[in-house]
């Protein structure tokens, strides 16, 4: 039954999930928007109160890669699904990651890293926005071919990489284990 649900009521049931999302960090206490005060489309300062507190940073590259791979994944695993369901799927396991990215245990090993020692955790408005990217970029999947698709990848990590000494890559990299030399790179000495 569920294996066939609509594209259109995957996006209804979606819209609950993210406000599930939402409330479960207002009950963990993360801010609704920057402390600051106000909302930025962007923010470039990785090293700033800022980063993980508006609508876009450098990280948002990252959940658009999410939707590539949760959409790749769920099709070669599970390709009976319909494409509603996947996203449901896929929703989930954004939503789950979001949720698990802002607990105390996960905001203390990113303090842990060289990029992330004055993280707090993400915004309300951050982490829904990091969700939403992830749509998007499961949408571009979906409609894209596979070369274009692993070349704006592969274009985000290394432009990613290159401007700020962080990416996907390294980020579950360091999530796994914090290796020294990666360390002293994203440090910049």
């Amino acid at each position: 039954m569920f294996a066939h649900i609509s594209l259109r009521s995957a996006l209804i049931w979606g819209a609950g999930l993210v406000a599930l999302q939402a409330l479960v960090l207002f009950l963990f206490g993360q801010p609704a928007i920057c402390e600051c005060g106000y909302v930025k489309l962007w923010e470039g300062v990785v090293l700033s109160a800022g980063n993980s507190q508006h609508l876009a940073d450098w990280y948002t590259f990252s959940h658009v890669i999410h939707g590539f791979l949760f959409y790749w994944i769920l099709t070669l695993v599970a390709p009976r699904l319909s494409i509603g369901m996947r996203l449901l799927l896929a929703l989930g396991a954004e939503i789950a990651w979001e949720v698990i990215e802002n607990t105390p245990m996960v905001i203390q090993h990113y303090r842990e890293q060289a990029l992330a020692q004055g993280y707090t955790g993400d915004s309300i408005i951050n982490s829904v926005s990091d969700t939403l990217m992830m749509v998007v970029g499961f949408f571009l999947a979906l409609r894209l071919p596979v070369w274009l698709i692993v070349t704006i990848g592969i274009g985000f990590e290394l432009f990613v990489g290159f401007a700020i000494r962080d990416n996907l890559t390294l980020n579950v990299l360091n999530l796994i284990y914090i290796f020294p030399a990666v360390a002293t790179w994203q440090s910049g000495m």
